[in-house]
This record gives C-alpha cells, sequence and structure tokens, in this order.
C-alpha cells in the first residue's frame, strides 16, 4: 500500500516597492495580491503574517511575479490611477471580508467613517468590530482602509501610519488622477 504524498503548499512571492514614503514589502499568490505592508517595516513583518495567513508555504522572493501589482500600486501612488485592476488573494473572516468589500466600495476620493462602513454590511452597532477588521486589512491602497474616518472627520489610525493615510488621502482629493 502506497501513501499518498502531501501536496507541497504554493509559494507566496513578495519583492519590495520603492515609494518616496518608504519602502513596501508587497506579497502574492498565483491567485493574487495578498499583502502591502507598511512603509519602512522590516522583512520579518511580511514573514509573521505570511506564517499565519499561509501556513507552510515558503515566501520566495520574485520581482517578477510581483512585477503587475508593483507597476499598479506605484502608478497609483503616482496619481496616475484611481484603481487597481490586479486580482486580490486576501484571506479572512466573513465578517472581515464582507467589511473589506465594504472598503473596495468606497469610490476614489471620497470618505466614510467606521460607522457607515457598519451600517452598509448592516452591522450598525458593530462600529468596534468594523475598526478592528479594518485594522487586519493585509493590502492596504487596493483595499482603500485609507478612506476610513472619524465620523468627525478626524483621521483616525492606519496600519501604514497617520502620514501615509494623510498622504493617500491628499493624493486623492487634489483629483491627481487625470480624468
Amino acid at each position: 500500500m502506497t501513501q499518498a504524498r502531501k501536496a507541497t503548499p504554493e509559494p507566496v512571492y513578495w519583492a519590495l516597492l520603492a515609494d518616496e514614503g518608504g519602502p513596501l514589502h508587497i506579497a502574492a499568490t498565483r491567485k493574487g495580491l495578498a499583502y502591502v505592508g507598511s512603509p519602512h517595516q522590516p522583512l520579518s513583518v511580511m514573514e509573521d503574517w505570511a506564517s499565519r495567513r499561509f501556513p507552510g508555504s515558503p515566501l520566495e522572493h520574485n520581482e517578477d511575479a510581483l512585477a503587475p501589482y508593483i507597476s499598479e500600486l506605484a502608478a497609483y501612488l503616482q496619481g496616475e490611477q484611481s484603481s487597481f485592476t490586479v486580482p486580490c488573494d486576501v484571506r479572512g473572516t466573513p465578517f472581515q471580508l464582507a467589511v473589506w468589500q465594504a472598503l473596495r466600495a468606497i469610490p476614489y476620493g471620497q470618505t466614510r467613517s467606521y460607522a457607515d462602513i457598519a451600517e452598509g454590511i448592516g452591522k450598525p452597532a458593530a462600529v468596534r468590530a468594523v475598526g478592528t477588521a479594518i485594522g487586519a486589512n493585509p493590502v492596504l491602497m487596493a483595499i482603500p482602509c485609507h478612506r476610513v474616518i472619524g465620523k468627525n472627520g478626524s483621521l483616525t489610525g492606519y496600519r501604514g501610519g497617520l502620514e501615509m493615510k494623510k498622504r493617500l488621502l491628499e493624493l486623492e482629493q487634489n483629483g491627481c488622477f487625470p480624468k
């Protein structure tokens, strides 16, 4: 009797995106963009994320595999693109996925409050849980959590840092994307 061989886990590819705000580690699977890190974070932050979300999958540095993602993220950061066409491979709870889908529906250049997102997903009392789900968003910019602000219009926490959040909102609100 022969034993079935275990399937080798798919690799998670990664590369570094150069940006004026600081370098960003990004990662993708064969299915899509899976991670966009915060500026200046060490590789170990992405390694920890990958071991939790893709246990057993090897991390493989591969600029070629990440080229389409780097291209779109760079174009967005330069104000040349307002939306993303690359697929995302995000993994989360059903609640997180609902919140992240709601974030994708926020139009370029606009903002929503945490309460707006909670209301939009049919969970008006879950404002804090919405904030937690937003904080767990693995793909900054592509899932635009920077577009969520406090109910009073204040800038609130952002995994990429408040300086990056402010920069992204200004980029979008100043209409840098050619119409």
